[in-house]
């Protein structure tokens, strides 16, 4: 099976207000397409003890090519010291929806305002 050129790349957050924050942000600068909030439960182990925390995880979809920008972007803003940023590779998906994430996540030419 072959990958497309596409990912799904998530993170967490501990609130809904971060969550938007980051996923506005994330929007805005053209590194996801769409970015889809869920209320997750998350146990995990930090610092020796375990942990069970409500979180937000945020579901990213942008290309490969802007996957390193975008990881940048996350964590010079996530508020936790060490965050999930994981990139989930594509394998298919709807020609439609595709060519659309093409569109929102247009890296732009060399020299213009955005690079």
């Amino acid at each position: 099976m072959q990958n497309t050129p596409y990912c799904i790349v998530t993170t967490t957050v501990a609130d809904i207000d971060q969550a938007s924050r980051l996923a506005r942000a994330i929007v805005e600068a053209g590194l996801g397409a769409c970015v889809q909030i869920d209320s997750v439960r998350s146990i995990y182990r930090w610092e020796g003890r375990v942990c069970d925390e409500p979180e937000c995880r945020l579901t990213i979809k942008t290309r490969e090519q802007r996957y390193d920008a975008l990881a940048r972007f996350i964590a010079e803003r996530h508020p936790y010291q060490s965050p999930e940023i994981v990139r989930l590779d594509l394998t298919d998906g709807s020609a439609a929806y595709l060519r659309w994430i093409d569109e929102q996540t247009a890296v732009p030419p060399e020299g213009s305002a955005e690079t």
